[in-house]
């Protein structure tokens, strides 16, 4: 079990942590479009908020709202469940 020396409010380490997983494959010359970033925020804001996020989410508000799970593969095929794992992963560390 990792021990941080500081106590942060678990909203500002999910930002941090965000922030710090998009500069990575920013800084390798991948870039992120509008759409999915707004996704991946979306997701983070999720996140935030319950812990965690899975593809079955992806039909309920606000994602539902927004094309839901088919819209959301459309934006990142073939590496949506390695984002998710990345993201749920990295966020709550």
């Amino acid at each position: 079990m990792h021990q941080d020396n500081e106590l942060v409010p678990f909203p500002e380490r999910v930002n941090a942590n965000f922030n710090a997983w998009l500069a990575q494959p920013e800084s390798s010359g991948k870039r992120f479009t509008d759409e999915q970033r707004h996704w991946l925020e979306m997701v983070h804001d999720h996140i935030a908020a319950n812990l965690s996020d899975e593809t079955d989410g992806f039909d309920y508000a606000p994602f539902g709202q927004e094309g839901g799970l088919g819209q959301v593969y459309q934006l990142f095929p073939q590496k949506l469940g390695a984002i998710l794992e990345e993201l749920n992963q990295t966020l709550v560390a």
